[in-house]
């Protein structure tokens, strides 16, 4: 036998009550605020949201990141990754999950090494170092060109094949060095230096890497390889990470490519269309 039982004296919620509640008083006790962790279950569904969980050495928290939003983050998260979020703390009625909708995201450490790159980028300009009347002319049809990049990277790699494509005489003189961490900074200084002993004869200087994070990209963002190359006597052409990334070295630099590969192309003329026209010109 079934016996139901009410009382009258007491309020029973239902759960879609219940978690309207708890959602109101999340969103009203916490707004907005910035939090730390590692991801986990990253995933990017058709929609083009993405979901992970953060979490620490005792805890984890669902978080989700719009389309719209994450369109603006200058990194594809990773599982593993250490991350600072800025979201609001809510709950997702329908299923009961506590979670943060996340507005900004950005690699740890990136926030400091921001803050510094803006600070030594207004530096530079007030002094000068991005005007257009100090930048050097970029030879047309250089003859022998150095390149300062690592050995064993995809920048170079690309910047081969794409001058052998297209003007395959073209000299060329790699001048190897680190292209990451501290020690990069006193090389790619060096090699900068290197290029412009007058015992050798290079007419354009091309300097370049893969990309990378913000802290990967760091040396090229530092003031001493700043006044290397600004102290150039060798016009100097800046190809750093993808087309989206923007170092201090683009700035400073003669001339700024988008990526090793287009570099390459901006700095040699196509010997096959060279060819068609002086066949023209008979």
């Amino acid at each position: 036998m079934i016996i139901s039982m009410k009382s009258s004296n007491r309020e029973i919620l239902s759960i879609s009550e219940l978690n309207k509640t708890v959602k109101g008083l999340l969103e009203t006790e916490f707004s907005f605020l910035y939090t730390e962790g590692e991801i986990s279950n990253f995933s990017r569904p058709s929609s083009g949201h993405w979901y992970f969980t953060l979490k620490d050495e005792k805890a984890q928290i669902k978080c989700a990141m719009f389309r719209n939003q994450n369109r603006s983050v200058g990194f594809e998260p990773k599982n593993g990754q250490q991350v600072v979020l800025y979201g609001k703390v809510t709950l997702y009625e329908g299923r009961g999950d506590f979670q943060i909708i996340t507005s900004s995201l950005e690699i740890s450490g990136d926030g400091e090494l921001r803050r510094s790159f803006e600070k030594l980028k207004a530096s530079l300009q007030k002094e000068g170092f991005f005007d257009q009347r100090n930048k050097k002319i970029i030879p047309r049809l250089p003859k022998n060109i150095a390149i300062i990049t690592s050995p064993t990277g995809a920048a170079i790699k690309d910047i081969f094949s794409v001058v052998y494509r297209r003007f395959p005489a073209l000299g060329m003189t790699l001048i190897p060095t680190q292209v990451q961490g501290e020690e990069a900074i006193s090389q790619i200084v060096d090699a900068i230096q290197t290029a412009n002993d007058k015992k050798y004869s290079y007419d354009l200087i091309l300097l370049s890497r893969g990309g990378g994070s913000l802290e990967d990209l760091w040396a090229f963002n530092t003031e001493p390889v700043a006044k290397a190359i600004f102290n150039s006597r060798i016009p100097i052409v800046s190809a750093i990470g993808h087309e989206s990334d923007f170092t201090i070295s683009d700035f400073v630099a003669d001339l700024r490519a988008p990526t090793p590969s287009s570099a390459a192309e901006q700095v040699t003329p196509d010997a096959n269309i060279m060819k068609n026209d002086i066949s023209e010109n008979r």
